[in-house]
């Protein structure tokens, strides 16, 4: 993953003019999530679109974390190209097409 791609829990807070509190909820819940890049958070900036989450996200990182992928391992394949999508995953997500990605997620339990 890029690191200079990415927000921190700070940047959300900011962004979202929330709490930590409530941004730490928000990787609980799966409704973001992040990762520990040189012991720091860090979500994806793919994963938000002028200033909300991209809406498919959750119910996404939910068939991924069923199927048996670890937060890293999720973010790690929503990022990546995948052959069988023609692109990444969080990019079709972005368009909409979520029913793709989710059936592509599928496969991987």
């Amino acid at each position: 993953m890029d690191i200079t791609n990415t927000y921190t829990v700070p940047d959300l807070v900011e962004l979202f003019d929330s709490s930590p509190g409530k941004v730490r909820r928000m990787f609980e819940e799966q409704i973001l999530a992040a990762v520990k890049i040189d012991g720091v958070l860090r979500v994806p900036k793919e994963f938000i679109t002028d200033g909300v989450v991209v809406s498919s996200l959750r119910g996404t990182l939910i068939v991924l974390t069923d199927a048996g992928l670890s937060t890293e391992e999720a973010v790690d394949w929503l990022l990546t190209e995948n052959d069988h999508l023609g692109d990444t995953p969080i990019s079709l997500l972005r368009k909409g097409q979520k029913a793709n990605v989710r059936s592509a997620a599928l496969l991987l339990g």
